[in-house]
């Protein structure tokens, strides 16, 4: 059972500013993951959303700031560190990001065969134990090609969690998804947090997924951290860009261009 441990934050984020030429993409965000939480990030596109996941991986360099992971700086670590902090985190990309080659069973015996000393048989039996959490029992033989969008995405999720590791970062996991499977991959993700106790990321634009997975939800926009709170307090925030993502008006401040006017309805 997951047990949020207020005194302890496996993530924190500090002052983080990222640019790519004059485009500001993150600008001094703040952010702190609690041990066992489960963390929503909103916000439009190109708010920077990735590129702070990205940070948390130490895929990219801060050009300020700093992200600290399970009490390390990610940016000052050394090539054997960072692999070995990269370990501890679980990545389930947008579009599953499978090896279309390999078998299920292949895909999540990858990283097991590569970093640790199990034999084929305890190998198999972690790989049918990691398809039982996501709901994909029976699929070890299937190639990605055979698979929907949503049971790729719930792949992703068993060789992101072969390792046992102590995050886990989704990025948009429910893109393209139809809303049934979205509700499925948000309960899997909600299960996931119970089950093996560990602290997340959720990257997403789909606000019932948000409310129903996170303990807290943040809010990035024009690169900024504008809201991190409980989603009774997300709902109740009076910040006229908070209410326009809620309510998904095109009228206010959270576009960067004013949308097209209103078009009164022809009478014929």
């Amino acid at each position: 059972m997951a047990v949020i441990n207020h005194e302890k934050s496996v993530i924190d984020v500090v002052d983080l500013s990222k640019a790519f030429g004059p485009k500001v993409v993150l600008s001094n965000v703040n952010l702190r993951v609690h041990e066992g939480e489960s963390l929503a990030v909103l916000g439009g596109s190109g708010t920077g959303k990735t590129v702070l996941l990205r940070n948390i991986m130490g895929l990219l360099t801060p050009d300020s700031g700093h992200v600290i992971v399970d009490g390390k700086t990610v940016h000052k670590l050394s090539r054997d560190e960072l692999f070995e902090t990269r370990k501890k985190i679980g990545m389930c990309f947008q579009m599953a990001a499978l090896f279309d080659s390999m078998t299920v069973e292949e895909n999540i015996a990858f990283s097991l065969k590569r970093h640790t000393n199990m034999t084929r048989s305890e190998i198999g039996f972690r790989v049918d134990e990691c398809l039982s959490m996501v709901g994909m029992r029976d699929t070890q033989k299937l190639k990605p090609i055979e698979l929907s969008g949503g049971m790729k995405r719930r792949v992703g999720f068993a060789r992101a969690i072969a390792l046992k590791p102590k995050i886990l970062l989704f990025d948009e996991p429910t893109t393209g998804l139809d809303p049934v499977m979205t509700d499925v991959i948000g309960r899997i993700i909600l299960g996931l947090k119970i089950e093996l106790g560990v602290t997340s990321i959720t990257i997403t634009h789909d606000l019932k997924s948000a409310f129903n997975i996170a303990d807290r939800i943040a809010l990035l926009f024009r690169g900024e951290c504008i809201a991190c709170e409980t989603p009774e307090a997300f709902q109740k925030n009076p910040h006229p860009v908070v209410q326009q993502f809620l309510g998904g008006d095109a009228d206010g401040p959270f576009l960067q261009d004013p949308p097209p006017p209103k078009r009164a309805l022809s009478k014929t």
